[in-house]
Order: structure tokens, then C-alpha cells, then sequence
């Protein structure tokens, strides 16, 4: 049966490893479960961009980035809605801002990780209610060094005080006098069933944004009906199961209706799953269109100020998809793709090839979906973009004159000189252009149809899930709540399964970036948490 020194892990995502590794650490016996293969541990993590929110870091002072928690609880509270002192959310987004630097930042720096030398500057606000300052540090290597990192380190403990269960599902959790004890197991090869007991239970098994159904179910009422067209950017294991075992069992589970999606997805030109979609970063200086080819407004749509409510207005609209409508110029200087399958450069720490498509454009990525995604058209001049959008389409939704007309006003507007700009994406663009590493990134407006920037490029985009900003409560320990407020004896929960902390630390919207930091930290909390009761 179950000892105290004994811990099972449910999920081995980064939320996972890092709780296994800091349990074993600290002399645990400890269990990991996961319903994948071996080859795809780490999870979502393992594929992301490795972006983090972190607060008042060596990097940022190097800066000039005068950051303190102060500034970022502020931030954090008034883009994520809430304010309620003592809640558990409140609670973990204080302790966020307070330890970051120290227990993210500095934690992943002592295990030889490292970050790219400038910060950027995301999810500002429509109306500068975001990020204040600038807080994005971007992992050198990923997500995917991120994830080896403690693969590496968790691998010296096999055989001896840790055991991996790889392909096993959970499928409910084992209650024995009033204290949760283990849980019950089939093996995803086999079907064999099996229980597992330990002293403590550690739920890391992520959100419900791969599951379509319960997105729907949940779908923020702001953003009207979910659209019946909607990409899965999580993965289908991330199905909630275990957030309804947990509620089954006691448990509060908060906030599912808050999610963290994007609003630029296409197919994923090699889908690994059925629905799977890529997240691309859209372009700042692109036209985004409806489906009919007008431009979405009157306050038009810019990516890097406010993710949310970019969802909001396209799933308001009612429509299967959006387009954007850029060229050559702009695609090899602003777009990019989320994740570490697209940004080799990262990923594989080339940092010449990094350096290159800074300052050359990243002509190997725009060439790579032309050639592989049939949502990403080129052509010469309009009439051939707007004939192979209708075909794309099999319809004639998109009249020439419209697409023209709007094209050529925009243009007229950048032609006339910045003393003459007036029209809020240009004004976006400037302000993004003032923070150095952001400039890199944003091009000086010039005409779209100017030919020596093409050709021209139209990238058909439709809503993708990513990742759940509710989920199970927790206190500042990791331990799950029920519905009164109390500790549940024996059971954690950390990463996205928890909401990141408390069942929905974010609250409405993230300042971005708090999702693998928040799965560093609430592991910390739980491995700190069960070793003390050991």
C-alpha cells in the first residue's frame, strides 16, 4: 500500500518532470505515469518557442528594464480581471511576480540553460492595460532543451528511487479513509489494468484544450458560439478526463471558461493528429481580412498587444475563417511560427543561422509553407491572388474591386508620410518599433503593392486551441482544494492542470509567457510541500 516517501506522478509534461525531479532530489521514491510514449515526454513543452514572463531578471536590468513585482502584480491583475486579496489565483499570481527571477530564471540558469540576450516586449494591451514593460525571455534550445534538460536529470535515478510507466492512462483516482491513496491505471498496449498507491498523488496531466468538445462546452460567452472550424494547437491526450475525476472525487475545478487561444492557425501541413493545427505569429504589418476580403474593423487587427481579445472579435464575427494579406517583404521580416518545429535556428542553437535571419529575413521559413501549406498562396499581383483564394474556397466570396479598394487605401494612407499617418495599425507599428529587439522584427511601413516587395502573400487563418488558463484550485503548496477551501489529503496538482496555480492564476487573459515558468513553479511547490510531510 502507500508510503509516505512514495510519490506518484500523473503526466509527464514539464510540470511532471520538474515535480519528479525535485521529489527525487530530496530522497523520494518516486512513480511517473504517462499515457505516451517514451519519445514524447515533456509534452507540449517539448515543442514550444520556451517564452517566459519573468520579473526583474539580471537580463532586464542589463536592459534597463526597471522591473519590479510591484509593476507586474499590477499589470497581471488588470489584464487578467480579477483583483479578489486571499483567493488562491490572487495568492499564486503574487507569488509569480515575487519568485520568478530567483525560481525560474535563476533555477534554469544553475542547470546550465541560458536565454536569448534581449527581452521582448508582448501582449501590451489594446489600451497599455498588458505588459508594461517588457518580460518575454526566450529559452536558447526551446522548449525542447527546456524538457531534455530534466529528462537528462531525472534519467540518473532510474532503477533506482524512480520508476517511468510509459503508455498508461489514469483512470481514476483511489480514495481510502478520506485520503487519496493512488489510482488506478490501464496500460494503453496491453489494456492490462493495475493500481499504483503512494503517499502522495501528483496530478501533471495538462488542460482540456485538446479536447474539442469540452473547448465548446467551455468557450468564453464574450466570444459568442464556438466557430463549428476550430484547430487543435494542444494535443488530444490533453482531454480534461482527470479534471472531472478530481471534481468526481471533491475537487474544485475553476475558470475552464478562460483559455489561452490563438487566433492565426492553419493546418498543420504534417498533422500528427486529426485537426492539428500550426499557430503562426502573424504579421503586424499585414491586412487582416474577414472572409469575405474586407478589412476587420474600425479598430483593425495587430497581433502582440492583446491575444484575447484578437480571438474575441474574429469568433464574434461569425466566420470559418480570416485572412491576411501581406508580401514577400513582410512575411521573411515579421512571420513566424510558435513552437520549436519551425524556429530550428532556436531550437538546434545556431546562432549564426539565428543571426542570419535577423538581418537577412527568414526566407527558409516563408518558402517552407508556400511549398508544404495550400492556406499559404503567393502570386504576382492581385487578380491571381484573389482567383487562387476563391479556388482555395471553391466559391467567388472575394470580389477583386473590394479587395483592391481596400488594399490601395491603406496604401495611400502609408504613402502620404508618418506626419500624415491616421489609422491605428501604423500607430501600433511605431510603438513596436521603438523597442529595439521588437524593430528587428516589425518592418518600416511601406506601401503593400509596392512591387519591389513582392509578390504578394495571402495566408487563410482560422481560431486554434493552445492552452487552459483554468483548472483544478490549488493552494500555495499545490495541493488541491475542494469546493469549501480545504487541502484534500494526498493529492497535488501542478502545471496547466492546476490553471498554472490556484485554478486560474492568469485570470481572463496571461501577460504571456506564464505558462511554462508557471509549471516550474507550482512543480517546485508540490516537491517542496510532500517532502516536508515525508
Amino acid at each position: 500500500m502507500s508510503n509516505a516517501k512514495d510519490v506518484l506522478i500523473i503526466g509527464a509534461g514539464i510540470a511532471g518532470l520538474v515535480t519528479a525531479y525535485e521529489c527525487l532530489a530530496k530522497g523520494l521514491h518516486v512513480t511517473l505515469v504517462e499515457r505516451d510514449a517514451a519519445e514524447h515526454a515533456g509534452g507540449l513543452a517539448r515543442t514550444a518557442f520556451g517564452g517566459m514572463a519573468l520579473v526583474g531578471t539580471p537580463l532586464q536590468q542589463r536592459m534597463k528594464i526597471n522591473d519590479t513585482p510591484g509593476i507586474a502584480l499590477r499589470d497581471w491583475l488588470s489584464f487578467g480581471g480579477f483583483s479578489e486579496c486571499g483567493s488562491p489565483r490572487r495568492k499564486w499570481a503574487e507569488y509569480y511576480v515575487e519568485n520568478s527571477a530567483r525560481d525560474v530564471y535563476q533555477y534554469l540558469i544553475d542547470k546550465g540553460l541560458s536565454f536569448l540576450p534581449a527581452v521582448n516586449w508582448v501582449e501590451r494591451g489594446e489600451h497599455g492595460d498588458g505588459n508594461s514593460l517588457p518580460r518575454y525571455h526566450v529559452l536558447w534550445g526551446t522548449g525542447k532543451a527546456l524538457v531534455d534538460t530534466f529528462l537528462t536529470l531525472i534519467s540518473a535515478y532510474i532503477g533506482r528511487t524512480l520508476t517511468i510507466h510509459w503508455n498508461t492512462r489514469c483512470e481514476n483516482l483511489i480514495i481510502e479513509e478520506g485520503r487519496v491513496s493512488g489510482c488506478r491505471v490501464v496500460d494503453e498496449q496491453t489494456g492490462e489494468v493495475t493500481e499504483h498507491f503512494a503517499g502522495a498523488v501528483v496530478v501533471a496531466t495538462g488542460g482540456i484544450n485538446g479536447n474539442m468538445a469540452k473547448v465548446r462546452e467551455h468557450w468564453h460567452r464574450s466570444w459568442g458560439p464556438a466557430p463549428a472550424e476550430l484547430l487543435n494547437g494542444s494535443h488530444p491526450n490533453a482531454d480534461g478526463k482527470l479534471h472531472d475525476e478530481v471534481a468526481a472525487k471533491g475537487g474544485a475545478v475553476t475558470n475552464l471558461e478562460n483559455m489561452w487561444n490563438y487566433a492565426a492557425g492553419i493546418p498543420h501541413p504534417k498533422p500528427h493528429f486529426d485537426g492539428h493545427g500550426l499557430s503562426l505569429i502573424p504579421c503586424k504589418s499585414a491586412l487582416w481580412l474577414d472572409a469575405e476580403g474586407q478589412r476587420i474593423g474600425p479598430e483593425p487587427l495587430v497581433t502582440g498587444f492583446d491575444t484575447h481579445e484578437l480571438c474575441r472579435r474574429i469568433s464574434l464575427l461569425g466566420q470559418s475563417h480570416t485572412w491576411q494579406l501581406l508580401n514577400w517583404r513582410i512575411a521573411i521580416k515579421e512571420l513566424a511560427v510558435s513552437g520549436a518545429e519551425h524556429n530550428p535556428s532556436i531550437r538546434d542553437k545556431k546562432y549564426l543561422s539565428f543571426l542570419k535571419g535577423l538581418v537577412t529575413g527568414n526566407h527558409r521559413l516563408v518558402r517552407q509553407l508556400a511549398e508544404e501549406s495550400d492556406h499559404f498562396i503567393v502570386a504576382e499581383d492581385l487578380p491571381e491572388l484573389v482567383s487562387k483564394m476563391n479556388a482555395l474556397n471553391s466559391d467567388e466570396r472575394i470580389s477583386l474591386d473590394t479587395l483592391e479598394e481596400t488594399v490601395k487605401l491603406f496604401d495611400a494612407m502609408v504613402s502620404r508620410g508618418q506626419s500624415l499617418w491616421n489609422d491605428s495599425q501604423l500607430r501600433k507599428i511605431g510603438h513596436a518599433r521603438s523597442w529595439r529587439p521588437d524593430r528587428l522584427r516589425t518592418c518600416k511601413p511601406k506601401p503593400i503593392l509596392d512591387p519591389r516587395s513582392g509578390p504578394l502573400v495571402a495566408i487563410k487563418l482560422r481560431l486554434i486551441t493552445r492552452k487552459s488558463l483554468g483548472g483544478i484550485q490549488t493552494d500555495l503548496q499545490s495541493r488541491v482544494l475542494d469546493e469549501a477551501g480545504c487541502a484534500m489529503q494526498g493529492l497535488y496538482a501542478v502545471g496547466e492542470a492546476s490553471g498554472f496555480g490556484g485554478g486560474g492564476a492568469s485570470g481572463l487573459k496571461s501577460l504571456e509567457g506564464t505558462f511554462l515558468s508557471g509549471c516550474i513553479l507550482t512543480a517546485q511547490a508540490a516537491a517542496k510541500s510532500i517532502a516536508a510531510k515525508s
